[in-house]
């Protein structure tokens, strides 16, 4: 049987069609020819060869690098990076550095941007680049680094301080500058408030550089750091605290909830969650937020704002379960926009509403006897006068991470903000 099956397996094997007989010999045959021609045998083996060397690259034509060299100048100029001394990192234009060395002025206007609760330099990245590239020529700006990750915890005022000391080692070191601009996101707007107020009318240079001392308090007087303050500008900053009803939209305006976080917002973000909460009393002191709204005897919180030109406060008008609307707008309930939010400019498809006006200080709907922490700050705060930009990104994939998409905290992640950031550049004051 098994002979059987083995002769059986043969014939299977063997093709039986006439065709096949007659190709089997003839191909042998060549086979057995190119193996004994050695022409032919190097011929063949040059080709196989071939097939793993990189084909050839025309060398390119002029036309070829003319366009290269446009698509480059397209791109607008490149942006150089250093860390900065007193921590964090510079940003400015390759093309502004090139020019100061052929005898030209370094950008005389600094800009400082600052981070919010666990967040880092890297958050504003984007906002950075996008300054340089458009404002080559006028703009340096520092993100700052001496407040980040697990350091947000520390407490608004000892964040000041480090954000006060952090200016103070840049302006040093880019002696150039003249102007100065804030941009902050979410707690980082109080931390440059805090900052501000200690910054305010400090600088040796200008005192030097006057004669009198009644000029030379004049001179100091709107300085910060002894630059010109131009731009304070915050998004989605908690400038009322969180403790009022659905200033922390996550809780879903339950009192509950809303109580039991301000009992134990301590317990996760330190100090910090008590200067938001209103719940420290260092030293028998009031809380620190109802002390920033006015000037203290150290500390000029309300003189270092009003130095500023224009102060402008971004706020998400919804899903921004962080930062509530009316704490990031600094104002009463009654005066958020009633009617439908709507887009004003097709250039920003996600600005909704722009207020330029002043809020009236003058409200008397709270009893005198009756004390309203948030109202105090309200009425303190709104001494000067506020721009605020209200942003909407309802009809946005990313609208459930809208307090980080207001500041493009990653491009990938919260494109979508991209528009709020030319708005603020495009209302820039250089």
């Amino acid at each position: 049987m098994l002979a059987a099956g083995t002769s059986s397996m043969g014939r299977a094997a063997t093709p039986t069609t006439p065709g096949a007989q007659s190709r089997w010999p003839r191909a042998v045959a060549r086979l057995r020819l190119a193996l004994r021609s050695p022409a032919a045998a190097s011929g063949s083996s040059e080709r196989w060869m071939s097939c793993f060397r990189p084909a050839p690259v025309p060398a390119p034509s002029t036309s070829a690098v003319t366009v290269a060299v446009k698509e480059a100048k397209r791109k607008g100029p490149e942006v150089e990076m250093e860390p900065a001394r007193g921590g964090g990192e510079d940003v400015w234009s390759a093309q502004a550095e090139a020019e100061v060395a052929g005898g030209g002025v370094f950008p005389e206007h600094l800009v400082v941007m600052v981070n919010g609760l666990v967040g880092s330099a890297d958050d504003w990245k984007f906002a950075a680049q996008e300054f340089v590239r458009r404002m080559p020529d006028k703009v340096i700006v520092h993100r700052s680094q001496c407040n980040s990750a697990t350091q947000t915890f520390d407490g608004v005022d000892l964040m000041g301080e480090r954000l006060a000391n952090e200016v103070l080692s840049v302006v040093e070191q880019r002696r150039g500058v003249k102007k100065i601009s804030i941009v902050a996101h979410s707690l980082g707007g109080l931390v440059a408030r805090y900052a501000i107020g200690r910054l305010y009318g400090c600088n040796g240079r200008i005192k030097s550089s006057v004669g009198n001392s009644r000029d030379e308090g004049e001179c100091l007087k709107g300085l910060i750091a002894g630059l010109e303050p131009m731009n304070f500008i915050t998004f989605a900053s908690p400038h009322l605290g969180s403790s009022g009803n659905k200033q922390l939209p996550f809780l879903c305006g339950l009192p509950f909830l809303e109580r039991r976080a301000s009992e134990t917002a301590h317990l996760i973000v330190g100090r910090t969650g008590k200067h938001l909460f209103l719940t420290d009393s260092d030293d028998g002191r009031r809380p620190l937020l109802l002390q920033m709204v006015d000037d203290c005897d150290d500390i000029k919180f309300r003189s270092g704002l009003r130095s500023f030109k224009r102060r402008v406060a971004y706020a998400n008008a919804n899903f921004d379960h962080m930062v509530g609307w009316r704490t990031s707008s600094i104002r009463r309930q009654h005066e958020l926009p009633k009617h439908r939010l709507l887009v004003c400019d097709e250039k920003y498809p996600h600005i909704v509403h722009v207020d330029r006006g002043i809020t009236n200080n003058n409200e008397n709907e709270v009893s005198a006897n009756l004390y309203d922490p948030e109202e105090e700050m309200i009425r303190g705060l709104t001494q000067v006068p506020w721009e605020r930009v209200d942003v909407s990104f309802q009809k946005s994939g990313q609208r459930l991470v809208a307090h980080n998409t207001i500041q493009v905290k990653s491009y990938w992640l919260n494109s979508d903000g991209a528009d709020v950031i030319n708005h603020m550049m495009d209302n820039f004051l250089v």
